[in-house]
């Protein structure tokens, strides 16, 4: 049952609906970049790991932008400072191991997961947001899976295409659901 947008979100909803679609379609040629560029970390692979958390630092900016009337913005700030730290992280660890790349994007994925989700509820009255509701909590359980997986013999990147793709539906359906709710509002 979507929830009818109020006359305070519904200003927000359609720049969030091109956000939204945004990261759709990044975090799906970033995967199948990543894929490409296969298991090994060279100098394309680190570029695409540093250029993720980046994105959506950038993304969080746009988001904060568009939605500073329609409500609170502090879960996003943290999420840019967040994700402005996994981007270093992640450069730093590339230059290391798989592994140690797995264990910084994991931990980045659990507490923007949690931010996520966060932002979500407080988000409710917009319409649209059970799918980040839910991609957040994936996204925390995504992160403990690589943070896991970095202990294992021959650890891999090709889980990560995997939590990009997911995570770029979420902000597809979530897309559309604003939409609807933005027309019964």
């Amino acid at each position: 049952m979507a929830s009818v947008a109020s006359d305070k979100h519904v200003g927000a909803t359609p720049s969030l609906h091109r956000l939204y679609v945004i990261r759709f379609v990044f975090a799906a040629v970033w995967a199948v970049l990543l894929l490409v560029s296969g298991s090994d970390l060279t100098t394309g692979a680190k570029l695409l790991l540093f250029l993720y958390p980046a994105f959506d630092v950038a993304a969080a900016v746009v988001d904060a932008r568009s939605v500073r009337a329609a409500g609170p913005v502090k879960g996003l700030y943290a999420n840019m400072a967040v994700s402005a730290l996994a981007a270093v992280g992640v450069a730093v660890a590339s230059t290391s191991s798989i592994a140690d790349v797995l264990r910084v994007w994991g931990a980045w994925a659990v507490v923007s997961g949690l931010i996520q989700l966060l932002v979500g509820v407080a988000r409710r009255p917009m319409g649209g947001q059970w799918a980040m509701i839910v991609s957040g909590g994936i996204s925390v359980l995504a992160g403990a899976s690589f943070i896991r997986s970095a202990s294992q013999n021959d650890p891999s990147l090709t889980a990560l295409a995997g939590y990009a793709t997911l995570g770029g539906i979420f902000f597809l359906v979530s897309a559309i659901r604003l939409s609807r709710a933005a027309r019964k509002g």
